[in-house]
């Protein structure tokens, strides 16, 4: 997966979704992020391994998801509340959904993977079937932003239980390496090899980003309960998908979550957007629907 072609592929699927080049760009970094430098200047970051391709392209569909928002918060407004981001809880359901509910997707591939395919000479007899389970695959893992949709809120659950520790002196940070590997090894199954891929991995502490992590899980939640409501209301966003239509779902989510600003709490607008508080159940239902016909799994 030659890292120009992974380039050209992620911008066009970017695009496809939403993002808007004239106000942005992306670039290459070791660890991806989305940084807004004003109303009509977002951009987004990647990095790339020729050998795995699903490392650069959920980080770009995932980072376009943030860039989508800024994006999409009014322009007229910037620098006051109605021209904010609601929360990190909400900011992380704009990635996680660009990248789970939709890029994650069979509708998503069946529409992109003949693009793929154009565009990757190694996927060329692999059948959609294959490609799709690949990218579904569900085994824990040392590195967060590679994680599965299932394992990875264990991940979450790693770091701020690891955070207490550290905020009430019970770890020190001398002793975050042990403590971590023992963390993996009791949720995962797994010890990293080196602090690189371990409590190194992430820029969030160093940057003194403490009480960060849980918005990737309160994001994954909203997800799943927004996504489900647009697809109510939009009436079958699965359908539009195959036919490459993304805008439909770009546009609720603009008029829906975007420009209303931080005009209402968090709690209130998932309840005024949805008719109904926070869930974990859309979340729940949406993974055993996915995942179980690929395992064979049933939902209790």
């Amino acid at each position: 997966y030659p890292a120009s072609a992974q380039e050209s592929f992620g911008t066009m699927a970017a695009a496809a979704i939403g993002f808007d080049f004239e106000r942005g760009r992306l670039d290459v970094t070791h660890h991806p992020f989305c940084t807004e430098m004003g109303p009509d200047d977002t951009r987004i970051t990647t990095r790339y391994d020729e050998h795995f391709f699903p490392m650069a392209f959920f980080g770009i569909l995932h980072e376009a998801g943030h860039g989508i928002y800024d994006q999409g918060l009014r322009g007229d407004h910037y620098g006051t509340g109605p021209g904010e981001y609601l929360s990190l809880g909400f900011h992380e359901s704009q990635s996680r959904m660009w990248e789970n509910q939709v890029g994650r997707s069979l509708p998503f591939w069946t529409h992109m993977y003949s693009k793929a395919q154009d565009n990757f000479n190694s996927l060329q007899d692999v059948a959609l079937s294959d490609f799709y389970f690949a990218i579904n695959n569900v085994q824990p893992s040392l590195i967060r932003v590679e994680a599965d949709e299932v394992t990875y809120n264990l991940h979450i659950i790693i770091r701020f239980e690891l955070e207490q520790a550290f905020m009430s002196g019970d770890v020190s940070v001398e002793d975050l390496p042990g403590a971590w590997s023992e963390k993996y090894q009791h949720y995962l199954g797994i010890t990293p090899p080196n602090d690189a891929d371990g409590v190194m991995q992430d820029i969030h502490w160093s940057a003194g980003l403490i009480g960060y992590f849980p918005t990737y899980s309160l994001g994954n939640l909203y997800a799943a309960q927004l996504f489900n409501k647009a697809d109510e209301e939009l009436g079958g966003l699965h359908q539009q998908f195959e036919r490459g239509e993304f805008q439909p779902l770009k546009e609720w989510l603009v008029e829906k979550i975007h420009k209303p600003g931080r005009c209402y709490s968090a709690s209130e607008l998932i309840e005024r957007v949805t008719g109904n508080p926070l869930s974990h159940s859309h979340l729940v239902d949406y993974l055993y629907g996915k995942l179980g016909p690929l395992y064979g799994i049933e939902k209790p």
